[in-house]
This record gives structure tokens, sequence and C-alpha cells, in this order.
């Protein structure tokens, strides 16, 4: 299969397909993965014309970068871009067998935040250590949250290193050629005024919360964006598993099992998906493309069966009534902006 639409990152000059490939999975998150399956997942993507591939020291304590590292690095290197993250650092664990949630498996590697100067140089020249790879096409900031470091002096400590150091490491990787963009991964978007307002920021990677369920964000983070020329990839379309998985029970919504309501609504986006013959998972994966910031979406994969779902979805013809049909039903956002050509050339 030839490769997939791209799209253009900021004003980077760097394209990326449409759909990507994330790493988190090949980390074993939430379920272990047989090496051979693995590198089958990352195969499977590159048949199946993906050319965006992201990853972090995080996903599996640095399998992940493992893992994808030993596949690409066989492949043409101007025929790819590739994201991993910087803010961990990482010592060998006293214990062969040390795990830490939310993964099962990956490596027996222990971490710590930093993002210092030095920290950041340390964490992109161990990642491409771990990949095997000279260079990455881009670094995103990880993890400066709430959720990870709370509300107190623990992330004012890590904004002020990144604000005073950290940030100059980026510009000095990104101005010499090194790295071509700069990103941060959201995990809340309350975070993403902080970065508009502070950085000269390329990209936001938003794990949640634009999906086919919640478009918050129209409001005013997605709008600050395209003001300020800011890209954004989708890190989680199936809105971390029920949009994939459909309404069952156990789905997973914003990674911990969804309540009544949000089953409440899927239920009734997947019966207007049905009704015009097309899955719930397919609107899922294209609606968030039909925005002018999105450049990407990049679902991870645990098998490559997920792959080729992923390939299908994106490429599935959607009628434009659909979206219609989802307005009419107050199920989407009304003037949320959808896919103007549905299918592989969204």
């Amino acid at each position: 299969m030839k490769p997939l639409p791209t799209r253009v990152l900021a004003d980077t000059g760097l394209s990326v397909s449409i759909l990507g490939l994330g790493g988190a999975g090949l980390g074993e998150l939430f379920e272990t993965i047989e090496e051979n399956s693995a590198q089958d997942i990352v195969s499977t993507a590159w048949a199946g014309g993906i050319r965006f591939y992201d990853t972090a020291p995080w996903y599996g304590h640095g399998m992940s970068e493992h893992r994808m590292g030993h596949f690409l690095r066989q492949q043409d290197r101007d025929q790819y871009a590739l994201s991993t993250k910087v803010g961990r650092l990482y010592r060998p664990a006293g214990n062969p067998g040390y795990r830490t949630p939310p993964w099962v498996g990956g490596l027996p590697f222990e971490l710590h935040f930093d993002y210092s100067y030095d920290g950041i140089m340390r964490s992109w020249e161990d990642s491409l250590m771990r990949l095997g790879l000279n260079r990455v096409e881009t670094l995103v900031i990880h993890d400066l949250d709430s959720g990870y470091h709370g509300t107190g002096d623990v992330i004012d400590a890590h904004k002020r290193a990144l604000e005073t150091s950290g940030w100059k490491a980026l510009q000095d990787l990104k101005s010499s050629g090194q790295i071509r963009g700069i990103g941060a991964g959201i995990n809340a978007d309350a975070m993403i005024p902080y970065f508009l307002e502070n950085f000269d920021m390329d990209f936001m990677l938003v794990a949640m919360p634009y999906t086919l369920l919640d478009q918050e964000p129209l409001r005013d983070i997605l709008p600050a964006c395209v003001e300020k020329g800011v890209s954004v990839v989708i890190g989680s379309p199936y809105a971390s598993g029920i949009l994939a998985t459909g309404p069952v029970e156990g789905a997973l919504y914003n990674y911990a099992p969804a309540d009544p309501a949000v089953l409440e609504k899927t239920r009734d986006i997947e019966a207007v998906c049905d009704s015009h013959n097309v899955s719930l998972q397919a609107a899922a994966m294209q609606f968030p493309l039909g925005h002018a910031s999105v450049v990407s979406v990049i679902p991870g994969a645990t098998t490559p069966a997920h792959v080729v779902a992923n390939v299908d979805n994106l490429t599935t013809e959607i009628p434009a009534s659909l979206w219609t049909d989802l307005k009419t039903e107050q199920l989407l956002v009304a003037d949320a902006p959808v896919p103007v050509i549905s299918g592989a050339g969204t």
C-alpha cells in the first residue's frame, strides 16, 4: 500500500501521515506482547502506509523505543517521521522484576522527572541510543501536569526548570537542525493555555479530550491553537477505548471505566452510525481530522489486526449525512467541523 496522505506540522515543513502509530501498547500497557508480535505491529503499520510514529521513554520504561527503533532503523530514514518525549530520565532498578502501573510488563528501569536543560539533553540522547537512530523529527514535553505532579511545589519546580533552562535545550536542538518540531503532551486541556502563553510551540499531542464524545476544546482551546499556528495531534481518537470497543461492559473512557452517561451517549452515537452503515470506529477515527488544527491521529495497537482496523477505519467512506444526523440528535456540537472529504483523502 502506498503511504497515507500527509499534513504539514505547523510551519516546520515536516509532513506527517494523517494516521500514525502510537507506541504506548508496545510498552505493554495493560497487557504483555511477545517480541515477534511487537515487530509485526510496526511492520503492519508500515505496510498499511503509516509514516508517522510516536513513542516515549515512559512507555514500558524504554521498551517501546527499543521495539519501534528495531523496525524503523531498517527502513529508509527519509520516508517517515519519528517523535519521542522528554521529561523523564532512567536508571537501572534494583529488582530485575521491577514493574509499575500502568505497565504490566516493560523493562526494569526506574524513572525520575527532569525538565532542565541537562535533563532534556540527556533524555534526547538516551532515546536515540534506545532507538538505534541518530535523529528524531520531534520532541514532546511529556506529562508536565497536575495528574503526575500535583498542584503545589513539585509542579512549580518542574515548570521553573522548563522555563529557565529546559526550553532552551529544545530551542538549541531545533535551531541546530537536530529536531524539526517541539510539542507538548497534554492529558488535561487546562494545561494547553500554559504552553501556548509561555512557549513558541509547534504542536500539542492531546491524549484527551477532543473526540466524537467530547468537543469542549472547540470553545477556546482549539481556536487558540489555530490563532497561534499550533498544530494538534490526537493521541486517543477512541477516547482510550470505548469508541473502539463500543459501549460494552467494562469499556474504558479517559483510561477508567465509563460511567452510565458516557455509555448511553456512545450507544446513541453508534445507533446513528449503524443507520448509515458506518462503524462507530470509523466515525471516531475520522472526526478529529475535520478540524483545521489537527494534522494526525495516532492510536496505539496491541495486535497487527488493530493496525489493519485503524487503516480501514481511516479509509472508510463516510457520508456527510452521518455528521448532519449526529448534530441533529445533539450528539455532536452544532458547529463542530467535520471532514469535508471522507475516507483515504481525509
